[in-house]
């Protein structure tokens, strides 16, 4: 074969392996399936941030009586990223659905109080809309996810019945369970119910690893203390945006509930540029100041401290 017609042959023959590498030929042309790149990071893009630049911050006001102030103003609110004040681009209250994680304490200091805090779950969830889901997650001397996501509350009163009260807290371990489970949601609010008599005596995961997860998993945490000394659930409510009631007596257990209910169902989001933008995937701190006052005394506020920049 003469030397020009053998190369010619080749750059067909290369050709075809280059078309043949990406897809089948037919009538149509090659055929080319392209799969995304998994992440390995394996945080889930915070739902704080919404839009290309857009930050969306959950914050709740209350007077000191713990009632939801429901009529702020954007004059009124003041937001910070770091050191620098930002400009708040919009104010609304949050009505969407919500994805609530029920997290249980049946360790074995609960055995006088089991009942009733069997009794606060069904409360809260009474004024559930119909797109709200819950999951279940018990702990004693181990935490354990007794029910999926689920929008049916009788599936996890269902499962209470059947709770018996012993063994230690791995409260940490709980929690941290929880937020991992929250990542499934299907709604963009997420939030944990906690109710607890004590402090954690048993967990595999510290207190630091338990709030990162928190943050990533961007869930606020609502507690119910039924103890004295509720440090922990007081951090991971102040660092989320959620809140921490004491209930020194369990007969006080009812009205706990119902204050907690209406917060978590009286949510703004607050929204903003950041002057500076980092897609640098670090977290970001934000801070939130309130003018008003009512009664001479000044509104409490609790939001979401942060948010973790897209890479």
């Amino acid at each position: 074969m003469p030397l020009l017609d053998r190369n010619r042959v080749l750059l067909i023959l290369c050709a075809l392996g280059v078309l043949l590498s990406f897809g089948t030929l037919g009538q149509d042309g090659p055929q080319v399936d392209i799969l995304p790149r998994a992440l390995t990071s394996g945080r889930r893009p915070s739902s704080i941030r919404v839009g290309v630049n857009m930050v969306m911050v959950p914050i709740t006001v209350t007077d000191r009586h713990d009632a939801p102030i429901l009529d702020l103003r954007k004059d009124e609110l003041h937001l910070f990223e770091g050191d620098r004040e930002q400009k708040i681009e919009s104010l609304a209250i949050d009505e969407a659905p919500a994805s609530i994680g029920i997290v249980f304490d049946s360790s074995g200091s609960m055995v006088h109080r089991i009942d009733g805090s069997r009794a606060a779950v069904r409360q809260f969830m009474q004024t559930s809309s119909p797109e709200d889901e819950f999951f279940l997650v018990q702990f004693s001397d181990v935490p354990q996810l007794m029910v999926g996501f689920t929008p049916h509350p009788d599936d996890i009163m269902g499962q209470l019945q059947t709770v018996r009260a012993h063994g230690w807290t791995s409260l940490f371990d709980a929690i941290y369970l929880a937020a991992h489970q929250i990542r499934l949601s299907r709604n963009s609010r997420r939030a944990l119910l906690v109710l607890s008599d004590g402090g954690d005596n048993e967990s595999r995961y510290t207190e630091g690893e338990v709030i990162n997860m928190l943050r990533e998993a961007d869930v606020r945490v609502f507690a119910i203390g039924l103890f004295d000394n509720a440090s922990f659930l007081k951090k991971a409510a102040t660092e989320t945006g959620g809140a921490v009631l004491v209930v020194h007596n369990i007969n006080d257990l009812p009205s706990a509930v119902d204050k907690l209910n209406r917060q978590l169902r009286s949510q703004y989001l607050l929204g903003y540029y950041p002057a500076a933008v980092r897609n640098d995937g670090k977290f970001h701190r934000v801070r939130v100041l309130v003018d008003r006052t009512v009664g001479g005394h000044k509104l409490r506020t609790s939001w979401r401290h942060g948010y973790y920049a897209p890479f």
